[in-house]
């Protein structure tokens, strides 16, 4: 074998498997052929993972809209898919149709404190108790999560900053919001409220993830600490 057909060997064996080219290079640089391959694991002794999904393809003309249509018992009829390769790609490509739907869904934007009263008021109203929920944010002030913080009584609940931020970190938000309810119907802040929030926003700082607002929640209404400059 000459120098040039070693090389040519080497580079197909590369291209054949998708796996070691995803970890290696990132998943952008793959076909759609290659990224099958990897849903479908292995080929046969006369017919590469690579090229079977090739072959699948091109019975959809390359459409991967016009793949995702097929079901379990269309796919089994091509030589070399059993039933189990059948359903990794069809579930493989509800979960692309499923995160396509995901995305066209509006976040809610937080411009004034009373985007963020509205945001939260289906959450907060009508409880007997008290509850204090974090607020998380991305750059442009849309909601990426909504998290119960802690549960109480009547009175009051206990709020550990620690568990604040970790959360706020582990989902990348650039800035929080906080909100808690008074089930007796009083807007005025405590000064347990007014210490929880100092220490919050100092927090903020440090962790670089600001303290946007602080929300005393009613029925009837609500008291944001940045509206009143205590933010």
């Amino acid at each position: 074998m000459t120098e040039n057909e070693t090389l040519n060997l080497k580079a197909w064996a590369e291209e054949d498997r998708p796996r070691e080219k995803l970890m290696g290079k990132g998943r952008q640089v793959l076909s759609e052929a290659e990224l099958i391959a990897i849903l479908i694991g292995s080929g046969s002794r006369n017919e590469t993972a690579v090229e079977l999904s090739k072959r699948i393809l091109s019975a959809v003309e390359n459409n991967l809209n016009e793949l995702s249509k097929l079901g379990v018992n269309e796919l089994t009829k091509f030589k070399g898919i059993g039933e189990a390769k059948a359903v990794s790609i069809v579930a493989a490509l509800e979960l692309g149709r499923r995160r396509k739907e995901t995305e066209t869904v509006k976040r809610e934007k937080i411009t004034t404190s009373k985007d963020a009263y509205e945001a939260m008021k289906p959450k907060m109203v009508d409880l007997p108790h008290e509850e204090f929920w974090l607020v998380l944010l991305n750059r442009a002030n849309g909601i990426i999560k909504k998290e119960l913080i802690s549960r109480g009584g009547v009175a009051g609940t206990v709020v550990d900053t620690k568990i604040i931020f970790k959360c706020a970190v582990e989902h990348y938000a650039s800035s929080i919001i906080i909100c808690h309810n008074h089930p007796s119907g009083n807007l005025k802040p405590s000064e347990a409220d007014i210490k929880i929030t100092k220490g919050i926003k100092e927090a903020g700082k440090i962790m670089e993830i600001p303290l946007i607002d602080h929300l005393i929640m009613t029925d009837a209404g609500y008291y944001s600490f940045a509206d009143e400059g205590l933010i």
